[in-house]
């Protein structure tokens, strides 16, 4: 059976099932009980939960990504990509990793305050600052709430670089500010299309921009001069992993810069969650791309080894890394992505004129 046909898949939604919190006693379940009549109730459309963080910027030790440091003005997203990996992170608000990370959006709305904070803290030296590392930082309600907006200000103030990956055209209200960014190397921005398959492209990622609202983004973005890669990312063995190539030119010819990609890795609760859903979306084809996913991560849906976790290994990962080296080299050759200044940076005391 489709899911189209089938009565019980959520549309409009990429996780079919609010997965069990580890860190709660308490299951959720939506099962009939016996002696109650009733349908149970449930709140289908989007929540917004407010926090106030006393830190914003997040530094990662990952041995895969060491040094990295971020900003996530949103937790949760309202995109419903089935393969987010940022969904485990929804359980430490109590939360489910499924239907809940894209139901219930936790914003903070004091994010630039704290930004300007970190940005004048005694002996701070200027580091690129990604936005997001974890959610997408224009997901839906950033329209109205201007959040990342005004990020972007604050960065423009003390002409901090800033790296950016989304996958909303929303970004494009913001074009005045990456304009200015980019005139002085600060900004690079990181485009995500996971397939050029509109029909897959809605399964996988319900509730975002079509591949061409994507490329039209690459495309008006570069025409401005400011620099864009493109994310092939997800690639998932059996769904889009016959893509990578023509992600890339497709990005290429409307002014990319670069390429990128990771192989789809299963962590923590996204596993089951991926599981239900595919077999729901794709009955026929569910256990050859769960059984080609195994092969890329040691037999495991769950793979946190690092270095393996997101580049995979095996003949069919390595086929993935050859046409993506392929695909850069065919379509990339010689462009580069700029380098980022970081002499220009002023603190709200000015610069320290040295003794020496």
């Amino acid at each position: 059976m489709a899911h189209e046909d089938n009565p019980d898949y959520f549309k409009g939604r990429g996780a079919q099932v609010n997965t069990h919190n580890r860190f709660l006693k308490n299951k959720y379940t939506v099962e009939h009980i016996e002696g109650i009549d009733e349908p149970l109730l449930e709140n289908t459309a989007t929540q917004l939960f407010e926090e106030t963080p006393k830190k914003i910027v997040s530094e990662s030790n990952s041995p895969d990504l060491s040094h990295m440091y971020s900003i996530n003005p949103y937790q949760g997203c309202e995109h419903g990509c089935i393969y987010c990996y940022a969904r485990n992170s929804h359980e430490y608000y109590g939360f489910s990793a499924g239907l809940d990370f894209e139901r219930k959006i936790i914003v903070k709305r004091n994010a630039p305050e704290l930004l300007e904070q970190y940005l004048n803290k005694k002996n701070y030296q200027p580091v690129c600052i990604m936005l997001s590392g974890n959610t997408d930082c224009y997901q839906p309600i950033e329209r109205r709430l201007k959040i990342t907006r005004s990020l972007l200000q604050v960065f423009l103030k003390y002409r901090n670089p800033v790296s950016i990956i989304t996958k909303n055209n929303v970004i494009l209200r913001d074009m005045d500010i990456l304009t200015e960014l980019a005139t002085m190397n600060l900004v690079h921005v990181n485009v995500s299309i996971t397939s050029l398959n509109e029909q897959l492209r809605q399964k996988l990622e319900p509730r975002t921009v079509t591949a061409t609202g994507r490329l039209a983004v690459i495309q008006k973005l570069s025409e401005q001069g400011i620099p864009v890669r493109v994310m092939a990312a997800p690639i998932i063995p059996g769904l889009n992993s016959n893509e990578v190539s023509n992600i890339i030119k497709a990005a290429a010819d409307r002014g990319a810069l670069a390429a990128g990609f990771t192989l789809v890795r299963l962590n923590g609760s996204i596993a089951e969650i991926f599981s239900d859903w595919i077999y729901k979306a794709f009955p026929d084809r569910a256990d050859k791309v769960l059984n080609m996913i195994r092969s890329c991560h040691d037999g495991k849906l769950n793979d946190s080894d690092y270095g393996r976790r997101m580049s995979g290994e095996g003949n069919i990962a390595q086929s993935i890394h050859q046409m993506f080296r392929m695909a850069c080299n065919r379509f990339l050759a010689d462009r580069v992505m700029p380098e980022y200044d970081y002499t220009l940076f002023v603190p709200k005391k000015g610069k320290q004129t040295s003794m020496f």
